[in-house]
């Protein structure tokens, strides 16, 4: 049986915390609470290698969500799963703090159910590719080192993430550019090849039909056949990919910065990720390719 994903619920609010608790634990996650920012920090040293997730408020009367996220950064030997943060959002400027401490995960109180259920999905998925990595890293590092180039190409969600996955090992600090990579890829296939609009992937994620509707266009024929394609490269201590999708392109200047207006989207954040986690992330005019680097050397310039 597959083990339940482990969620940590940081509020010094009881009612809150209790409300919480039930709906997650109705939808199958097991659950540990925290009432304040000491506690929660003993619950993290307990448990970071088994968490799949962070619920933590923004504001607590001891020491608040953003001090955990820095306390956390700054602790080398504690697994740092996907945090979310409650706010009340009256201060755009705090949204923007928590983005630059790596929170790209919010939600506003009082917590509406769908939503919670859907971002909190969002974090336990990449903390799930995240560990699978980990595995995956400790069987087969010494063959990954070996790799020069590689081509791929590939046209479903299911083979981007896994691919992902892969790909997240030919670089030195796998872990790190995972997210930025699944970002691309996934960008890749519903806004470059599909077609799918940032307002209709919204609607879909909130009605529930996100999958579906990619599941649906990828066999029109429209779309059965396009595919996304990645080349890997390495020169010395240079590290590349280059992902090119089939698709007219999209409007990707926008997205490559982390607008606390949409903070509490439930989705967007991929590229603006991808752009923080990279040496550098460069886009065709166009929008249909990307090229993102981890530049190791100090070095200017790399062209393809």
């Amino acid at each position: 049986m597959k083990n339940k994903p482990v969620i940590l619920i940081a509020d010094d609010d009881r009612t809150m915390l209790a409300i919480i608790e039930t709906i997650l634990t109705q939808n199958n996650y097991e659950i540990i609470t925290a009432i304040n920012g000491k506690t929660a920090q003993e619950a993290i040293l307990a448990n970071h290698a088994k968490l799949d997730a962070i619920l933590l408020d923004r504001v607590m009367p001891d020491t608040d969500g953003i001090e955990i996220v820095k306390w956390l950064n700054s602790s080398k030997n504690i697994s740092k799963p996907p945090i979310i943060m409650f706010t009340v959002l009256d201060k755009p400027e705090q949204v923007q703090e928590g983005i630059d401490e790596g929170v790209f995960y919010y939600l506003t109180k009082p917590i509406q159910e769908n939503v919670l259920k859907s971002v909190l999905s969002s974090a336990v998925k990449e903390s799930i590719q995240n560990k699978l990595l980990a595995q995956e890293l400790q069987r087969h590092r010494g063959g990954f080192k070996l790799i020069k180039n590689a081509l791929f190409s590939f046209h479903t969600l299911a083979e981007a993430e896994d691919l992902s996955c892969f790909i997240a090992n030919f670089f030195p600090e796998p872990t790190k550019v995972l997210p930025g990579i699944a970002a691309l890829l996934i960008n890749a296939v519903e806004h470059g090849n599909l077609q799918i609009s940032y307002d209709e992937k919204s609607k879909l994620i909130s009605e529930g039909h996100w999958k579906q509707e990619v599941e649906k266009r990828l066999e029109l024929e429209k779309y059965k056949n396009k595919f996304v394609e990645v080349l890997f490269n390495k020169e010395a201590e240079k590290y590349s990919i280059k992902v090119a999708d089939q698709g007219s392109g999209f409007a990707w200047q926008k997205f490559i910065a982390v607008d606390p207006a949409r903070a509490l989207d439930n989705h967007g954040r991929g590229i603006a990720r991808a752009n923080m986690i990279f040496d550098s992330l460069e886009y065709n005019k166009q929008g249909n390719q990307v090229v993102a680097i981890v530049d190791k050397t100090g070095k200017e310039s790399f062209t393809w």
